[in-house]
């Protein structure tokens, strides 16, 4: 049985001994790219950047048969899973849309780091070969922030080390 229950402390054990389970009434969010041909390469070079495990790079030709992509997609990412330590995924596949890819818009991937020297590695690692859109500076609200496009097309803003005002 599977009921939402309300929060109280000690409720949650004795809810548990009696047989309920909690509901999680909040969806995970977990970010998903699309790439115009490049999501391996891009996995990987994230996958060392970022300190993430790659557990999964699917190409349209090795799925089943009734799961292929469209002609010309063997060879594009179907889907790719990169995992963290502290269970978020980051996950990509290659567009196969019935229209051109447009590139990533009116978003970037969010990373927050507990210090500066952490924002600061990935940050230098994901700008090589892209673009800094705002240099790693000390901001109101962190001791390290910068917004930048890596070479792949992915937008992306960083942060480390909370300053405390």
């Amino acid at each position: 049985m599977c009921v939402a229950l309300p929060e109280r402390e000690g409720f949650d054990r004795l809810a548990k001994e009696a047989g309920f389970e909690r509901r999680r009434t909040v969806p995970k969010v977990d970010t998903y790219l699309s790439f115009d041909g490049t999501a391996a390469q891009a996995m990987r070079s994230y996958e060392q950047i970022l300190g993430a495990k790659l557990e999964v790079l699917m190409k349209f030709g090795d799925a089943p048969s009734g799961m292929r992509g469209p002609p010309g997609s063997d060879d594009k990412v179907m889907h790719g899973q990169l995992s963290f330590k502290n269970g978020d995924r980051l996950m990509a596949s290659d567009w196969i849309g019935g229209h051109p890819y447009e590139g990533m818009k009116g978003f970037s991937v969010a990373l927050g780091y507990e210090t500066a020297n952490e924002a600061h590695t990935a940050f230098d690692g994901l700008v090589k070969g892209g673009m800094a859109i705002l240099p790693m500076q000390q901001s109101f609200f962190a001791e390290a922030f910068g917004m930048l496009i890596d070479r792949f097309g992915t937008p992306w803003t960083i942060s480390g080390g909370t300053r405390r005002t």
